[in-house]
């Protein structure tokens, strides 16, 4: 076993990534392909995203200044919609391996940059469950990639497993690189996740028991 405790993104990772409704939605609006993406990576520590998933907007103030953002390139989107197009539907094989791993006695938490704190009710509250750890940009005021946020990451887990957790112990899941690359400078062991099922035989060669299907 390299890793005694896994970190995992919830978007993207254990739930679809947004990405596909937002392409849906540049679609059906006509928008440019990738203008979404394209406006969360301009200013990417100032924009009106990384300003809403701090929480230093509420919903009026990131919608305003995210249609400000999109005019200023000459488009026109509705911020409710691209905001509709977050929740995605979870991935069962993803959940499966975090059962595993709960079972197999790992400390587990979620590190999420999200906008707004998550519901601790219905199939979403099953799910946050499962870790003994939540941590959310919302609530931190601090977000991915910034390396604060992964620090707090590792004290909650700390915390709730009653024993120090350091980076070298932890696998971190995420499926942007961005938000990889400073944890991987703390010393997690990081796993991109493109097709869950790779990233779960990685995660499998990780932790030393199998997470994606394979029997024991």
């Amino acid at each position: 076993m390299t890793v005694t405790a896994v970190v995992f993104d919830l978007g993207g990772v254990i739930t679809e990534s947004p990405m596909t409704a937002f392409a849906a939605y540049e679609r059906e609006a006509g928008l440019p392909d990738g203008l979404i993406r394209r406006l969360n990576s301009t200013d990417p520590d100032t924009n009106a995203w990384a300003r809403y998933e701090r929480n230093e907007l509420d919903v009026a103030g990131f919608s305003a200044a995210f249609e400000a953002e999109a005019a200023a390139r000459g488009h026109r989107l509705d911020a409710a919609r691209v905001l509709a197009a977050l929740q995605g539907d979870v991935r069962p094989a993803m959940v499966a391996a975090v059962r595993r791993l709960r079972e197999a006695g790992l400390p587990l938490a979620i590190l999420s940059n999200n906008v707004a704190p998550m519901e601790r009710f219905g199939r979403l509250g099953e799910l946050l469950g499962l870790f003994d750890a939540i941590v959310e940009s919302s609530v931190e005021g601090a977000r991915k990639p910034e390396p604060e946020i992964y620090r707090r990451a590792l004290d909650r887990l700390s915390d709730a497993a009653g024993r120090r957790i350091e980076a070298t112990d932890c696998a971190y899941l995420d499926d942007l690189g961005i938000n990889l690359k400073p944890a991987r400078a703390l010393g997690f062991s990081t796993i991109k996740v493109v097709d869950p099922s790779v990233a779960l035989a990685e995660l499998s060669e990780l932790v030393g028991f199998p997470l994606d299907g394979a029997a024991s």
